[in-house]
């Protein structure tokens, strides 16, 4: 198959309009999607053409000659250096807004226009088809055809981390505009869809993880109560298996079975709502979720899960917010040295120590009784007390912890990698070194007093963000000194 066909050539065109550069974006990915999926039914139907079938995604690529400095108070919008940047594109619909503001900084910030065109990478036929709900990409050889010998499918040796690791190499002098390339995120929005049974469209800017479905009742029956309020700027919620209410009283259906990680969305037309996991127990769930989660660039993601009190002064209840963490998840070591900090982001602890106080009515010193501020150790063994003490205890005890769990850690150094503002606020559901196990009496009545508390508090939290200006959530100090312009 030595002949290659494609949708028609397009040539590069230069723009100065931001909003025009992205309908040119939709163009050429229509164009394109609609190309493969339009030969992916012929081919179902009539058999191999004979030839390959290739479409390519587009790109955005800008070049600068200055070395001019341009605001950089904010934290992302601009370039560090003349040369020329690219980085390819997917779903356009999906980010409009987002691809708007980050190539409007551009334009400005450097006073050079943006070429939108084509690229050479080829998009993943399994990509295009996702876009056609009534078109599914049968396994390969079920069809009797072998898909690859006719189109692209997705190729792992060029979908990776490396912008974000910081382990990109430049090909040709061209540097990343962008953290993800367009196959990247094409890949996460297809996990996204199998782990939480939604559409990767409604999740919400303001992201909430928990690791107990205690606490999706809580959150339904608050999205209830903010749609009974016309004030309240909320307008839809959405459940797993993509069912959605846009009033307080409408039925819910509830799926036939449960996704791995039920995910559900308090919306806002703009979509500044909050979105709310269960991730489940684990390290690996929580890096899994937040792996592909980040490739919607949400403006914060938060941690309201439970933990063990590691402080005999901690009562069951009692909260903790976490300004430092130990990492022994194991699960970032090769993406994220285990020697690299993850500071506490001043925006984020503050909303969450307000919101501690506004729902428990307790202020300043008082806010002591409830509420510790401290390391959290993250661990990927869940019966951690089952080994010799002297080893696991004595860690904790020189680190200065005053709670563990087994997604915290994961979370907020995920958040670091993938430059998205994150933080914790956990509950102590035992405590574990002082004769005080999660057992089953116990936790129902803990369970029954303190979820609707610790849920409630994270909305507000988030609440809080909502009104927050971007340049102050998206902190520079999680930025590096050799970045992407794209945020």
């Amino acid at each position: 198959m030595s002949r290659i066909e494609t949708p028609e050539a397009f040539r590069d065109e230069t723009y100065t309009d931001a909003t025009a550069a992205v309908d040119r974006l939709e163009e050429l990915y229509t164009e394109a999607t609609d190309f493969l999926c339009h030969h992916f039914m012929e081919v179902m139907r009539n058999g191999p053409p004979g030839h390959r079938i290739r479409a390519f995604y587009p790109e955005i690529r800008l070049t600068t000659t200055s070395y001019a400095r341009v605001d950089t108070r904010l934290s992302f919008g601009h370039v560090a250096l003349p040369g020329t940047y690219s980085t390819t594109v997917t779903r356009p619909d999906l980010f409009r807004q987002y691809l708007i503001q980050q190539i409007g900084l551009l334009i400005r910030n450097h006073g050079q226009p943006v070429t939108i065109g084509p690229s050479h990478t080829p998009i993943p036929v399994h990509f295009a088809v996702a876009t056609k709900p009534d078109l599914t990409v049968p396994q390969d050889g079920a069809s009797g055809l072998t898909l690859r010998d006719i189109f692209d499918v997705p190729d792992l040796a060029t979908t990776n981390d490396d912008i974000v690791n910081g382990t990109f190499v430049p090909q040709d002098g061209i540097g990343p505009l962008a953290l993800f390339t367009a196959q990247r995120i094409d890949y996460s929005l297809a996990r996204l869809s199998h782990y939480t049974a939604t559409d990767a469209g409604h999740f919400q800017n303001h992201v909430l993880f928990t690791n107990y479905q205690f606490y999706v009742a809580e959150f339904e029956a608050y999205a209830r109560a903010m749609l009974a309020d016309p004030a309240s700027g909320y307008t839809a919620f959405v459940s797993a298996g993509n069912a959605e209410i846009t009033t307080a009283d409408a039925p819910l259906d509830a799926p036939a079975r449960l996704p791995q990680m039920p995910t559900y969305h308090l919306k806002r037309a703009d979509g500044s709502g909050i979105t709310l996991v269960n991730i489940g127990v684990g390290p690996s769930n929580a890096k899994t979720a937040t792996d592909h989660i980040a490739v919607l660039r949400p403006h914060a993601w938060l941690m309201v899960g439970h933990c063990a009190g590691l402080r005999n002064t901690q009562a069951l209840g009692d909260f903790v917010l976490a300004h430092a963490y130990l990492r022994e998840d194991h699960v970032l070591d090769d993406d994220l040295p285990i020697w690299t900090p993850i500071p506490a982001l001043a925006e984020i602890q503050i909303a969450l120590e307000e919101a501690v106080a506004e729902v428990t009515e307790l202020e300043g010193f008082e806010l002591k009784r409830v509420m510790r501020t401290g390391t959290v150790a993250t661990i990927d063994n869940r019966n951690w007390e089952l080994r010799d003490q002297s080893g696991p205890v004595q860690r904790l005890n020189q680190s200065r912890a005053i709670a563990l769990d087994m997604e915290s850690a994961t979370i907020a150094a995920n958040g670091y990698r993938f430059r998205v503002p994150y933080g914790t606020l956990l509950c102590v559901s035992d405590k574990p070194l002082h004769g005080e196990l999660k057992l089953p009496g116990m936790a129902s009545e803990f369970y029954t007093a303190q979820v609707s508390r610790h849920l409630k508090i994270g909305i507000r939290a988030m609440e809080r963000l909502q009104n927050m200006p971007l340049e102050r959530l998206h902190s520079r100090k999680l930025r590096s000194f050799d970045e992407t312009a794209f945020l």
